[in-house]
């Protein structure tokens, strides 16, 4: 493990599959969709495919194969981050960033030992042509040492995967194995205008910076978003890579071709021991992108939000297992599998675009279920509506033990009954009223001023929506899930000091919200998203591991950095 924060986390989190309010309790490292665009301006890949090994949350480092950068130092990134890198080979493989309608080349270089054999890339959803190289039963194929060339026309956006596709089972098993991510060419106008115009003016006015690739994921009006994430999922079985690595070890610089020049991996019975985000297994994986630790692991898995932003997930199954994965707090709207729409014949009208045809009719999925090499495309959001207590800490007309003028802040709904400083008559949503101040951003007004639980040892009939749980029969303390409070001293807001009894009226044994976050402005929830294999929530059989990371949804005056 590599950061002590995290080993605090780990201490702190609920059980798998229970829908956490878990508080923030760490200074985060963010995601966002980082890859490269090509040298020189236009859509041209340099890759190469090499060994290297891969450092995993247990301490051990698994020997692999994967693309990089052929040249490193030529690489243009997007979006741009400090300390960003793509090394001659990386797990995934670098993200190729594109714009519809153009012109694709990759050019492969086979870095790999002499005894792998040939090795190439399927660019499925493309019509590739090839040069250079030697067929192969699939794909044209850069034989030791050699290079091959694909070419193919971006033709439509949305996020693909792209892999080995020679002896596929052992080449992707080692790693081969990387993202496409295809920008819609025209993006419809309604995503500058409405709610994401606001989103975005709002997240200006707190001095945080847009690290979206677009402001749509297809060439549709209802495929706006205002943050986003890729995830690709994988498992590992760490007996296939020790052996490559015994019999590469043992053949040495044999001679191409030669007899006994080859690798005889068996790649059955297959029994997985690591289980992947982006490369990474939980705890690695919500420390950052580029982070110094994972040389060959550039990049993480670690969503970050806001209530009310549309997130667009970007979600590629990889390797040989369907993996099950589930993000709480809410379904993911799908809008593409594989770079294709899921359309129907209605016609539907959408906020700020006139009457469009073949509206969406993706699934609403409790789990995002990826079968091998299938990517999709959906929407995440979470505003807290309909939780039946102000998240907030409000209780207006009340005295403020504390002086926290915020206690008293308005919750004025606009036309949607959400508090956005936006009133139901605003039609420029770019440009802040002057009189925006709500931190309480998003909140639903619906919900203003209820308390969560007039007697925090009681049961729901004595005055709230939830129980909550008594934290003296918390072996480690009263932090047993964190605060059911949003926001900056939130729970020092919505309730008295500490209980002397359990007869004190209006005290709570929670633990105060700014005794709770780090930094000190950070006051969010985490909901666990996770796979619901529960095997793949390990790493080496030990929980907490593998497939796990956190969606951190924060209060919207704290600034995700995704820089970081």
């Amino acid at each position: 493990m590599h950061r002590t924060n995290f080993k605090t986390l780990i201490g702190r989190l609920v059980p798998a599959g229970a829908a956490a309010l878990t508080s923030l309790l760490f200074s985060a490292a963010h995601a966002a969709a980082p890859g490269i665009t090509g040298t020189g301006g236009a859509a041209t890949f340099g890759l190469s495919a090499q060994p290297a090994f891969l450092n995993q949350p247990d301490g051990s480092t698994v020997y692999s194969w994967g693309y990089g950068c052929t040249n490193p130092t030529s690489a243009t990134f997007a979006p741009d981050m400090p300390n960003q890198f793509c090394p001659t080979m990386q797990v995934p493989g670098p993200t190729l960033i594109i714009t519809e309608g153009t012109t694709v080349t990759v050019t492969l270089t086979n870095g790999l030992p002499t005894a792998a054999g040939n090795t190439s890339i399927l660019f499925p959803g493309f019509q590739v042509s090839s040069s250079g190289g030697v067929p192969g039963l699939l794909a044209q194929e850069a034989v030791p040492g050699g290079t091959v060339t694909y070419t193919f026309v971006a033709s439509s956006p949305g996020t693909r995967s792209y892999y080995s596709g020679t002896q596929g089972d052992l080449q992707v098993e080692m790693g081969m194995y990387g993202a496409i991510i295809v920008l819609p060419k025209s993006v419809p106008t309604n995503c500058m205008t409405g709610i994401h115009a606001q989103n975005l003016a709002v997240a200006s006015h707190f001095g945080e910076t847009n690290f979206r690739l677009a402001a749509a994921a297809y060439d549709h009006p209802a495929t706006c978003y205002d943050r986003e994430y890729l995830f690709q999922f994988a498992e590992m079985d760490s007996n296939i890579h020790k052996e490559a690595l015994a019999q590469v070890t043992a053949l040495g610089a044999c001679t191409a071709g030669a007899v006994g020049c080859s690798l005889q991996v068996p790649t059955e019975p297959y029994h997985p021991a690591y289980f992947l985000i982006n490369g990474r297994s939980m705890p690695d994986d919500m420390d950052p992108n580029y982070d110094s630790p994972y040389p060959h692991q550039p990049y993480n898995g670690n969503p970050h939000m806001h209530p009310g932003e549309q997130t667009l997930l970007r979600i590629i199954g990889q390797g040989r297992w369907q993996h099950p994965f589930h993000e709480h707090a809410n379904h993911v709207r799908i809008l593409a599998r594989d770079g294709n729409l899921v359309l129907s014949n209605q016609t539907l009208t959408y906020a700020g675009a006139s009457s469009a045809s073949n509206g969406l009719a993706g699934p609403l999925l409790f789990t995002t279920t990826t079968t091998p090499g299938q990517a999709m495309d959906g929407i995440f959001y979470f505003t807290g509506r309909g939780l039946n207590w102000d998240m907030y800490g409000h209780h207006s007309g009340t005295t403020d033990a504390f002086n926290d003028a915020n206690a008293t802040l308005p919750c004025t709904p606009d036309a949607y009954g959400y508090n956005t400083g936006f009133s139901a008559t605003d039609t420029n949503y770019a440009t802040l009223p002057s009189s925006f101040t709500p931190i309480n951003y998003y909140e639903w007004c619906q919900d203003h001023d209820k308390p969560l639980q007039a007697n925090p040892f009681g049961d729901v009939a004595s005055g709230g929506p939830m129980t909550l749980p008594d934290p003296n029969i918390f072996a480690n303390g009263a932090w047993y899930g964190g605060s059911p409070y949003f926001g900056p001293d939130a729970t020092l807001r919505a309730t008295a000091p500490a209980c002397a009894s359990t007869t004190n009226a209006g005290c709570t044994n929670l633990q105060p919200a700014n005794t709770q976050a780090n930094p000190a402005n950070e006051r969010g929830w985490a909901f666990m998203w996770h796979s619901h294999n529960e095997r793949e929530i390990t790493t080496n059989n030990v929980f907490p591991g593998g497939m796990l990371m956190m969606m951190l949804v924060d209060s919207r005056e704290f600034v995700i950095d995704e820089s970081n």
